[in-house]
């Protein structure tokens, strides 16, 4: 099954998607992170993809190499062979996580690992990359395994999306903010796209729920992130382990059927209690 398919089967369980593999394991955005994502059995593993000074394509979330590598330099100053050479430090990074013999990854390696085994959301970091990244998922035999992202707030978004990503018959998330003064103007684009998968964020859970029968209609299922620096009112992942029922029940009561999580195992447990 590929990747639009798994989304847009009603019968299949919400997805849990691992973000940045299992990083309390291991570096985060790292091989040994996804594969420890994959070997554990989850749905979808979130990666952050950046471009090398030389135009190859790499992991890394952050604007510098600080956190991770303890190089207080720009990532796309460097080649891949001198990105490729840096070992990372332990879990999110920083001067408390040990540096291990992980070493930074680049896309491809990602994609020849993952290849047949997972379903990967692409945060890439510069729009105008996507379709370099398409093109690369492509020629390795990936590009139906795998989704991108980006936000649909006016109609040059909309525009750059059909043109850039829409053609390429390749899985597609919009991003749209329902707690915006705009909210109206984005679910029309939303409407007029109707892409597979959709991220939203909100600040009252009414505000999906009043929804709901808009996404059913159009065939959109609904992704939604309770990680604690980038959740919706209050449905963090913390609240989660407290209370699993009153975030992530909540939410797949609502229609929610994409979770990306700190806390995978937490939220597979509370799937499989339901």
């Amino acid at each position: 099954m590929n990747y639009s398919d798994y989304i847009a089967d009603p019968s299949r369980d919400c997805a849990i998607v691992v973000h940045r593999g299992i990083w309390r394991a291991a570096p985060e955005n790292s091989l040994l992170s996804i594969e420890r994502a994959i070997s554990a059995g989850y749905d979808v593993v979130e990666i952050d993809v950046r471009r090398s000074s030389d135009g190859e394509l790499f992991l890394l979330h952050d604007d510098t190499l600080e956190r991770m590598t303890g190089l207080d330099r720009a990532p796309e100053t460097l080649t891949l062979q001198q990105l490729s050479s840096l070992n990372l430090r332990d879990r999110d990074g920083g001067e408390r996580n040990a540096v291990t013999e992980e070493k930074l990854p680049s896309l491809k390696d990602v994609f020849s690992l993952t290849k047949n085994r997972i379903f990967i959301h692409l945060d890439v970091k510069h729009r105008h990359l996507i379709p370099e990244v398409i093109a690369c998922a492509r020629d390795m035999g990936v590009d139906q395994q795998v989704d991108f992202w980006g936000s649909l707030k006016t109609s040059e978004d909309l525009d750059w999306i059909r043109t850039n990503v829409a053609r390429q018959a390749v899985l597609f998330m919009a991003k749209t903010r329902l707690e915006a003064a705009d909210a109206e103007t984005q679910m029309d684009l939303l409407l007029q796209l109707k892409p597979t998968l959709c991220e939203i964020y909100f600040d009252r859970l009414e505000q999906v729920i009043e929804r709901a029968p808009l996404f059913r209609k159009a065939g959109i299922a609904l992704w939604v992130n309770t990680l604690d620096s980038v959740s919706c009112a209050g449905l963090t992942d913390t609240a989660a382990l407290r209370d699993p029922q009153a975030v992530w029940g909540r939410l797949i009561d609502a229609g929610i059927s994409a979770i990306q999580t700190d806390e995978a195992s937490a939220l597979r447990a509370y799937l499989q209690s339901r």
